[in-house]
Order: structure tokens, then C-alpha cells, then sequence
């Protein structure tokens, strides 16, 4: 069993697909219309057939509730593995991409969390 497609509940599918494309650096998978909103995916450039993150909208009531506690608390939605944090954080950050916590070292792991635009903490992270 391997995982194959996880999500994140956003704000605006335009303005999500927009940062974890041009910014992020993910590509579009998938962009099927469903009614008012859009089953779309993105994958990494590197693995093009591998998990795909479906940009999900954040319409369902429970949603919203749920999104502002994890912010309220910190906890990022996401965690997306990077080779170096340090480097991509400099990267993102000349983007403009506002951080919650800067590089943190904890032994083996080095993270950081962003805020994605769309409701939502992303945590990067690289092991040794």
C-alpha cells in the first residue's frame, strides 16, 4: 500500500494553484471542472506519477473551524520534504512567502513552516 493522493482544504483554487506552481515549484496534474469548483491536482516536477496533492476547496462547514484551529495552533496541513531548508527557505522567502518559523534544527531534521496564501501552515522539512 502506498499513498496516492493526499489533500489541502484552500481558500480560492486560482490562488492556490498559482502559489504551489509558480512558487512552491509543483506542477498541474489535474483540472477536471466539477460544478462550481475543479478536481485539481499538483505533483513534484520529480515524480511526476507520484502522490498527488488535490487543492481542495474549503466549502464544507467543518472545514473552516478546522483550518483556524491548526493555524491558531501552528500546526502545519502539510509537510513537504526539500533537500536543503536553509536553501529553500531563502528561496521562498525572496518570493515573498511569509514563514511561521524560520529553519529549526532538532537533531537529524531541519523544518520550517510557511503560510501557503490559502489558509493553510506548510511545514518543509529535510532529515539526514
Amino acid at each position: 500500500m502506498k499513498i496516492h493522493l493526499t489533500s489541502v482544504f484552500v481558500d480560492d483554487q486560482d490562488q492556490a494553484l498559482r502559489f504551489y506552481t509558480d512558487v512552491l515549484g509543483f506542477v498541474k496534474k489535474h483540472d477536471v471542472p466539477l460544478g462550481t469548483a475543479r478536481w485539481l491536482t499538483v505533483v513534484s516536477p520529480e515524480d511526476p506519477d507520484g502522490t498527488e496533492l488535490l487543492l481542495e476547496p474549503s466549502g464544507h462547514p467543518a472545514v473552516q473551524p478546522y483550518k483556524t484551529a491548526l493555524v491558531e495552533d501552528g500546526i502545519p496541513a502539510a509537510s513537504f520534504a526539500v533537500d536543503d531548508v536553509r536553501e529553500e527557505f531563502e528561496r521562498l522567502r525572496g518570493l515573498g512567502v511569509r514563514f511561521t518559523q524560520e529553519p529549526l534544527e532538532m537533531g537529524t531534521v531541519t523544518t520550517a513552516v510557511l503560510d501557503d496564501t490559502c489558509g493553510n501552515l506548510i511545514q518543509i522539512v529535510h532529515s539526514q
